[in-house]
């Protein structure tokens, strides 16, 4: 698979393993202590670790973030089953002049996973908008794909209520929005016994090997990078268990009354769709630029459910040209104003 500079390359890989602690031994006392303070002092200066801690005192969830460059800042968030790895082709060249953050969802990548029931779209949006609030961040770019547009289009019904006004756009990638056909696979995690089966039994690399078959056009595109990214979290009982939850969850009960209220987002929108998305159709995507009352739907070729991923060039273009920065002055990808 391509690498691309900027983004730690296989930083899932590595896991942030420390230096070896040898190499402490040779620190003097008084070195240590001074690298301790500038320690402090950066902190004092607002740099961050990669980890928040949000949610009731009682039950904090730490949520990762991966950041880059500076400027107006655009929040990635991320699908079902992936994590900051998926934005690996775009993070680099939004962050030329953009602050960029990718969060991992609580339950994902490197984020918490407790053994709780609340990995809602509803659950995953209050944890952001928190993290929004904390950090103070304003005009806001939000890009969401997949599970991950249905929690970016919760925070931009709050966008004028408890985030005031914070998110000035939103980009939609291939996301869930109104009632429809689910895919097998999360039918089958309804069902207790075929979950335990299934998700706690079956290997981590076969099932995501398996999604990724039904995610992508394009199969010789599939990395083992991927396999390992995602399949990772999974390999632990913690991550089992908040796979089986998010899926369980990932139609909210209300999704017609949330869907209803669509009409009243008035952000500039741009719907970005694969034109063989075989997990969410493209009727949703024609449903929700209707709905939207400022949004264009853009067409991506030859992928399946993960533009990002498998046509990274033609969904930067048309991100970039709707941010105001174009990198080039065409596109291949198909236009429906």
């Amino acid at each position: 698979m391509r690498e691309v500079p900027g983004l730690e390359p296989q930083y899932l890989r590595q896991r942030y393993v420390p230096e070896p602690m040898l190499g402490l031994r040779k620190i003097p006392v008084l070195g240590l202590a001074f690298l301790l303070a500038v320690a402090s002092q950066a902190l004092a200066a607002g740099e961050r670790g990669p980890f928040s801690r949000l949610g009731p005192p009682d039950s904090p969830v730490n949520l990762y973030t991966v950041e880059r460059g500076s400027g107006p800042t655009v929040l990635l968030i991320h699908g079902f089953g992936t994590n900051t790895f998926t934005w690996r082709h775009v993070m680099p060249d939004l962050a030329r002049d953009h602050r960029v953050i990718a969060v991992d969802l609580k339950g994902f990548g490197k984020s918490d996973k407790p053994i709780d029931e609340h990995y809602s779209a509803r659950d995953q949006a209050e944890l952001l908008i928190e993290l929004i609030l904390a950090r103070d961040l304003r005009n806001l770019t939000l890009i969401g794909h997949s599970f991950g547009g249905g929690v970016a289009l919760l925070l931009a019904l709050e966008a004028d209520a408890r985030l005031k006004g914070r998110i000035s756009k939103l980009v939609l990638l291939d996301t869930i929005a109104y009632p429809q056909s689910i895919p097998v696979f999360f039918r089958l995690l309804e069902s207790p016994v075929v979950s335990q089966v299934g998700v706690r039994m079956a290997p981590a690399d076969f099932q995501i090997r398996m999604a990724l078959r039904i995610a992508y056009y394009d199969n010789d595109k599939i990395g083992a990078d991927e396999i390992e990214a995602y399949s990772e979290p999974m390999k632990t009982a913690a991550g089992k268990h908040a796979i089986i939850q998010s899926a369980r969850q990932i139609v909210p009960p209300d999704l017609d009354e949330i869907a209803a209220r669509y009409s009243t987002i008035t952000l500039p929108t741009l719907i970005l769709w694969c034109d063989h998305d075989r997990i969410v159709p493209l009727d949703v995507g024609l449903k929700l630029r209707r709905e939207l009352k400022d949004a264009r739907l853009r067409i991506i070729s030859q992928c399946g459910h993960m533009p990002h991923e498998e046509q990274p060039e033609e969904t930067m273009a048309e991100i970039r040209m709707f941010l105001g920065r174009p990198l080039n002055d065409s596109s291949d990808a198909a236009q429906i104003p």
